[in-house]
């Protein structure tokens, strides 16, 4: 792909999700010019790029809403629903367009049909607001079609007589020059012309009042070059032009044979499917990681040179003395290489969180309900892998908590409570972890409905449900195909939602919980890793066996007597400062003999899993190491209970451990 293209199509994204930000807070509202002002720049701003480009059909539409934009700040008109919903419109498929374009490198078929379907809907709200930017295009009148057939000599024996002619009547706007629009050049890239009349547009008025800088024309022409060549001239300005194809009969009686109202320009270059992916890196970060490459190359200047001092027999001490020091150099500058492309990676919740007050929105006024969105901890930073990852679990959680979370109004006003319905999205950061909260104030899960529901559909058995606390009856939301909806509809009812949000969640190394009080609301968490790519574990050892469990969710590292470790019934549990703690046997869950046990305690990893605390026992603890995971393909890609591999310094695999899906 171009890499004007690509730079077009990150920053039309941009501009894009500033535009519907705007607009969503104009709507809440609709005195505050400044996001009316920043709404007209990005729309203005995309307009102008889409004009590099032969992408008449989109630039058109945005013209259109630039216009509508420009007067709303004129002052003529007012904002109300149907306007941002028209506003909206043309954002929603301009992004489509973005898409496709990004994908294929042009429009879609269909693309010159909706752009002038957007550009009818714009205008339609300026004559309903009393505005006038610029004069519509009057419908055609075929009379002077007639005239410029008498005028010209479309029967000389040069020309073909059964080649149909093209008729042209263009309108440029008054504002036209200011757009970059020349019209007397477009007039010239006419192929073949056969007949051009040129004519005002407008009476003139007084010659003290004429405004040199307002285009007042109009310009008609005939061309016998074919309809697409005569289109293709007038691709930046379709929604100023009328083209029509005109037949000749034998007997020299001209007919207009079609009216050219559908514009498509001519197909872009093709380019090489899906785009390269593009992130957007503060300099300040980049010069940071030159800074260490060029460090890291005095470190391996200085091995090498420690490298020939040894092959000229160099004293053993003082040799081993000159490697530990190189090799601690290069510790540390890895160890900092490492944190450097982390935060290059490193995107802010905001890039993800501003897509959701549009979706909320649209759910809210598919449903009748009314909500009140607020979003927390927009600056809160993750890897781009995490980051992006969420949109599809936080869009399954925003429209239950719309859907089955909000009540309506009466039903609030019944209960006094407001009569929105508040819905906070939220992130912050705990550690090496990110906390990512939907929490609503709305009717709460009934643990009740949930086991009802559960022991119908078979999720568990009634004994089973008997035995389960209210706290964990409402985690079995997240069981597959579980729905309390009554009907299938298109936001629920399928069977599929939170299952798919707790696999997402945990296929990027995260978790997720729910809690909720009847009557009172509900607050769904997902804790998940700031980073995917590379990982801290700590390497334990089970028998003559290594494996690594991941730092972030290692609460401490003890040794437990054995006179603490107390038999539960069929299990165990320990005390740890005056708590009691489960207590499992890594080999155990592992399904691997048991080593000799010593009598004097076990060392114990204590692990957070949900909202509990549990003591893992190994025979040893090794060493704390930065590892890239690569996750588990092939026949074990399945494999319960890991979440990937990594290579160790002497060639040796070790296998990272899911601890959570262990234990469960």
């Amino acid at each position: 792909m171009d890499d004007l293209l690509q730079h077009f199509i990150v920053e039309a994204h941009e501009l894009i999700q500033q535009a519907t930000d705007d607009l969503l807070a104009l709507e809440r509202d609709p005195s505050g010019t400044m996001h009316l002002d920043s709404a007209f720049r990005a729309v203005h701003t995309l307009k102008g790029s889409v004009g590099l480009f032969d992408f008449a059909p989109m630039g058109l539409a945005l013209h259109a809403a630039e216009d509508l934009l420009g007067a709303l700040r004129a002052g003529q008109g007012h904002i109300d629903s149907d306007v941002i919903d028209s506003l909206l419109d043309c954002i929603d498929q301009t992004e489509r367009w973005a898409g496709t374009i990004e994908q294929t490198g042009k429009l879609p078929s269909d693309a010159a049909e909706e752009g002038y379907r957007l550009a009818r809907l714009m205008r339609s709200q300026l004559d309903n607001g009393s505005t006038s930017v610029a004069p519509a295009i009057p419908e055609a009148d075929l009379g002077w079609v007639g005239e410029l057939m008498a005028r010209s000599d479309v029967s000389t024996p040069s020309r073909e007589q059964d080649k149909p002619l093209v008729a042209v009547r263009y309108t440029p706007r008054a504002d036209c020059f200011f757009a970059g629009d020349d019209p007397i050049a477009l007039l010239r890239s006419v192929p073949d012309l056969v007949a051009v009349r040129l004519a005002t547009r407008d009476p003139w008025p007084p010659a003290a009042e004429i405004d040199p800088f307002a285009c007042n024309l109009r310009i008609e022409v005939l061309s016998s070059a074919g309809l697409d060549a005569v289109k293709a001239a007038f691709r930046f300005v379709p929604d100023q032009v009328k083209i029509h194809e005109i037949a000749q009969s034998p007997g020299d009686h001209a007919h207009v044979a079609e009216a050219g109202h559908q514009f498509a320009g001519p197909a872009a270059g093709t380019t090489g499917g899906a785009s390269a992916r593009m992130l957007r890196v503060d300099a300040a970060r980049i010069d940071r990681l030159a800074d260490l490459v060029g460090e890291m190359v005095v470190a391996k200047n200085a091995l090498a040179h420690l490298a020939g001092l040894a092959a000229d027999g160099l004293d053993r001490k003082d040799f081993a003395h000159g490697l530990l020091a190189s090799q601690a150099a290069i510790d540390r500058l890895v160890a900092e290489m490492h944190r450097a492309v982390m935060d290059v990676r490193m995107m802010p919740m905001r890039d993800i969180f501003r897509r959701f007050p549009r979706v909320v929105r649209d759910i809210a006024g598919h449903l009748g309900k009314a909500i009140d969105f607020s979003m927390e901890g927009e600056d809160v930073e993750a890897d781009k892998a995490v980051v992006e990852g969420l949109f599809e679990p936080l869009l399954h959680v925003l429209r239950n908590a719309v859907g089955h979370g909000a009540e309506p109004e009466h039903v609030r006003q019944e209960a006094g409570k407001p009569t929105r319905t508040r819905i906070v999205l939220r992130a912050r950061r705990i550690g090496e972890r990110v906390m990512v909260e939907v929490e609503d104030d709305g009717r709460g899960i009934d643990p009740a409905a949930i086991r009802r529901v559960a022991r119908e559909r078979g999720v568990s058995s009634a004994d089973d449900l008997e035995c389960m606390s209210d706290a964990e009856v409402i985690e079995l939301i997240f069981a597959p195909g579980f729905s309390t909806a009554s009907e299938v509809t298109d936001l629920s009812g399928r069977g599929v939602g939170m299952d798919a949000v707790r696999f997402a969640v945990e296929s990027l190394g995260g978790q997720a919980s729910v809690r909720s009080t009847q009557g009172r609301g509900t607050t769904i968490r997902l804790s998940l890793p700031l980073t995917v790519v590379m990982t801290r574990v700590m390497a334990v050892r089970v028998g003559r066996e290594l494996y690594g469990i991941p730092l972030d969710g290692i609460v401490e590292a003890a040794f437990v007597p054995a006179s603490r470790i107390l038999p539960v019934r069929d299990a165990e549990a320990f005390v740890l400062r005056d708590r009691t703690l489960p207590f499992v046997r890594l080999a155990d869950l592992l399904d691997i003999p048991r080593p000799a046990e010593p009598r004097s305690g076990m060392k114990v990893v204590v692990m957070e899993v949900g909202d509990e605390l549990v003591g893992i026992a190994v025979d040893e603890f090794a060493e704390r190491m930065d590892v890239l995971m690569r996750p588990m393909t092939g026949i074990l890609a399945g494999a319960p209970g890991v979440m990937g591999t990594t290579l160790l310094g002497d060639g040796s695999v070790l296998m990272i451990l899911d601890t959570p899906e262990l234990l469960g």
